[in-house]
Parts: structure tokens; sequence; C-alpha cells
């Protein structure tokens, strides 16, 4: 039990380091390729690379972990907030800076924890992290070179931790579901959805 406590702890430490490279490479990179491609590959690559794990795990799977009729709407929600979200995100880093966007991605803790209390009826316990991370996240908003106006690139990441804390919630309704499947059905939807949407919108 101790073993596997410090290998999720692992885990998310890897998660979060990982999370945090993406935003900087991102930066760099949108310098030659535009925002909603950017957004299509970084979900089509998660798609692709755990799908291709899940085509030998999906054969120890019981039928009862797979998602079922009763998940459709949760699915449908993860796969197109999980269009959007990236999306705002490489808007949000392209016109801001990585810096400030890596900083402004803490709030989805909010946008998560508060859309689970005020929409899904869950129980939250009070703490005053939440409150710093709001009010950070406000400061980080403001463009000091125009005073106290507000930046749109920090905006935009902003909607983006909005609409990755109300798919967290959709995630959740079903996370006792195969995480191979969950994964790869959220990474080539999302992935498909953002790509489409880059050739309608030319970029």
């Amino acid at each position: 039990m101790k073993n596997k406590k410090l290998l999720a702890v692992l885990y998310a430490i890897l998660a979060a380091a990982f999370y945090a490279i993406n935003t900087p490479l991102s930066k760099l990179l949108l310098v030659h390729v535009p925002s909603t491609l950017m957004a299509s590959f970084l979900y089509l690559g998660a798609g692709v690379g755990v799908g291709m794990m899940y085509t030998f795990h999906c054969k120890n799977e019981r039928k009862s972990e797979r998602l079922g009729k009763n998940d459709i709407l949760y699915t449908i929600g993860m796969i197109t907030l999980d269009i959007v979200a990236p999306i705002f995100l490489m808007l949000g880093i392209k016109l801001g800076n990585a810096s400030n966007a890596s900083l402004l991605g803490n709030f989805e803790i909010v946008a998560t924890t508060l859309i689970a209390l005020w929409i899904f009826n869950e129980k939250v316990s009070k703490k005053f992290a939440i409150g710093f991370i709001t009010l950070s996240s406000i400061i980080l908003s403001l463009d000091s070179a125009q005073g106290f106006s507000f930046s749109y690139g920090s905006l935009l990441v902003l909607l983006a931790t909005l609409c990755w804390g109300l798919e967290n919630n959709c995630t959740r309704s079903i996370s006792e579901k195969s995480t191979y499947e969950i994964v790869t059905l959220k990474g080539i939807g999302s992935g498909t959805g953002a790509f489409i949407v880059a050739l309608i919108v030319g970029e």
C-alpha cells in the first residue's frame, strides 16, 4: 500500500513537471505553428500514444470498466471542452508570455473546485489557498505596461482554465471507467476536433 502511494505521488510530480515544460515549449513552437493547430497536436499526441497502449491493455478489461450509454453526455462534454480549452491556452500564450500563462494555469484548481461545489454539489473543504490563487490570478492578469487594464492573453488563459475546470468535473464523473479508454477518446476526439477548427479558420 505504501509503495502504491509513493508511486502515485511520483506520477503526480512527473505530470506536473511535464505540464510545466509544455507551456514554454509551446511558446517557442507558436512562432512557427498556428495556435489552433498546436492545440490539435497536443491532444492527438496523447490520444495516439495512449491509444497504442490501450490496444494491448483492453484485452484485460472487464466490460463494466468500459464507457457505456450513461457516460455519453459526460464524454461529449469532456471532449468538447478539451477542444476549446487548449485553443484558448495557445492563443493566450501567443498574445501573452509563457511565465504568466504557467502561473495562471493554477486557477484551474479554483475553477475545478467551485464548479464541483456549485454545479455538481460536491462537498468541498474551505481553504484559504483557493482565495490566494484567485487573488494572484487577478494580479497576473493585469497588464503592468498599461496600468490596471487587463491583458487579453491572460484572460484567454483564464478562460482555458475555466473550461478545464468543467472538463475535470466531467471526467471525474466517469473516472471509475477505463483510464486508457478515457484518455484515448479525449486525445483523439479533442485533437481531431481542434484540427477541424484549424482547417475552418485557416490556421
